[in-house]
């Protein structure tokens, strides 16, 4: 076997292989003898057909076969004699194939970038010097309450904090606002619409021109739709808005007693203080932690660069895209906006693959020079926690991993789960005052 390398970029070559005739011949040889121990053909028992009846009529399937483990075989050979690491998938270009004949093929891969690692122990990180206070404790707790309250009728005129349950007609130069834009029926004119007295709430200055009204009082609003509005047809124009205030409503709050408590399965209240002490404490260590790895992150990407593979960058840049589209839906960006935010998306997008890619090498190779390893019990059990998490069957849930090739994204996140445990051990911390 001849093998020739070429490089093409600084993460890409051309690997040309060519193997001799005789090999060639040799594995039609071997592969016609398979065919013959199988074929079934009239007049003959089953492995006992002459060669040349069983090559006529299974020729074609038998060069697939030949070219299929030859290319196979070759390639795989020529990796390892040429000790190349190889990314993904090679793209195969036959240049010749057949009974006596050389086989030709030249396979174009993609290769791990070569780099030397940066200083990574002592990277130097600000943690913040925050505590859990009682006023922490306190908001936690009205905010539990919030979630309890209650939406009492009042008869009283509307003031900041109260609900407005109205019925609106909106217009816009005396046009139905659905004639100007079809999809903003919502906008066009509600029953029942309840609308918080607080600045911002619904429409620009909408809630302000119903304040001091009582239940039963009719009022024209007028707004000034933003430049930006969404549907775009309604942008920048003024609309015209005839409100009948049915009711008003007045937000009460359950007092913070220990029946309240129990609402959230706590004994008492102290209970209750203690347990969302404990948990906004969790949630700050993490939120520290995170900080922290961020951090740490960052250093260690600004100190060295190094040419990343075209085709990695591609693929993740594809994975970004996909959640971010999917992140932006769901929070209920139209998706017309989101088709004109594309070149901007992508972009986004781009970069920030860019630094995963980067990163995972970093990772891999922190981790073979401290020897820092990921275990099958690691895996398994992240794999039950997120099946849980789904609600989704264990063996389903690895059925699934197996699909996608999801098993190797598992591992490398534990891979790098523990690479920025060391790096945290080994930082240069320095402790900070809180922010504000």
């Amino acid at each position: 076997m001849n093998v020739t390398v070429e490089n093409l970029a600084p993460c890409k070559k051309l690997v040309r292989i060519e193997l001799n005739a005789q090999a060639v011949d040799a594995a039609f040889a071997a592969m016609e003898k398979n065919f013959q121990k199988e074929a079934q053909l009239p007049g003959f028992r089953p492995g006992r057909a002459p060669i040349p009846m069983v090559v006529r009529k299974y020729e074609t399937e038998i060069q697939a076969e030949v070219k299929r483990k030859l290319i196979g075989e070759a390639y795989r050979d020529a990796l390892k004699e040429q000790n190349i690491d190889v990314l993904g998938y090679p793209d195969i270009e036959e240049i010749q194939f057949g009974r006596g004949q050389s086989l030709l093929f030249a396979a174009t891969i993609e290769t791990p970038p070569e780099f030397q690692l940066p200083e990574y122990k002592g990277l130097p990180v600000k943690r913040e010097a925050k505590e859990v206070s009682e006023a922490d404790v306190v908001k936690a707790l009205d905010l539990l309450r919030e979630q309890r309250a209650d939406f009492v009728k009042a008869d009283r005129a509307l003031a900041s904090g109260h609900i407005a349950v109205v019925n609106y007609v909106g217009t816009s130069d005396g046009r139905a606002l659905t004639e100007i834009a079809p999809a903003a029926t919502r906008l066009a004119a509600q029953q029942g619409f309840w609308i918080e007295m607080k600045a911002g709430s619904f429409l620009p200055g909408f809630s302000e021109q119903l304040l001091e009204a009582r239940a039963g009082d009719k009022r024209t609003v007028t707004v000034d739709f933003p430049a930006d509005f969404n549907p775009k047809e309604l942008a920048g124009r003024k609309g015209v808005y005839e409100v009948e205030v049915v009711e008003v409503r007045e937000k009460t709050l359950p007092p913070l007693d220990d029946a309240f408590a129990k609402l959230y399965d706590a004994e008492n209240l102290d209970k209750l203080r203690e347990g969302v002490r404990k948990d906004l404490e969790n949630e700050l260590k993490h939120k520290l932690q995170r900080d922290v790895r961020g951090q740490l992150v960052k250093a260690l990407l600004e100190r060295v660069n190094f040419d990343l593979p075209e085709g990695a960058v591609a693929n993740e840049t594809r994975n970004v895209v996909y959640n971010l589209v999917r992140e932006n839906a769901q929070r209920g960006v139209p998706r017309d906006l989101i088709e004109k935010e594309k070149n901007a998306i992508y972009n986004v997008a781009n970069q920030n693959a860019k630094e995963r890619v980067k990163f995972a090498f970093l990772v891999q190779k922190i981790a073979e020079k401290e020897e820092i390893k990921v275990s099958q019990e690691e895996v398994a059990r992240r794999i039950h926690t997120l099946a849980a998490m789904y609600q989704i069957p264990a063996e389903k849930f690895v059925q699934d991993l197996q699909k996608r090739n999801g098993l190797i994204e598992i591992y490398d996140q534990l891979a790098s789960e523990r690479v920025l445990e060391f790096l945290e051990q080994h930082a240069a911390v320095e402790t900070v005052p809180a922010k504000a």
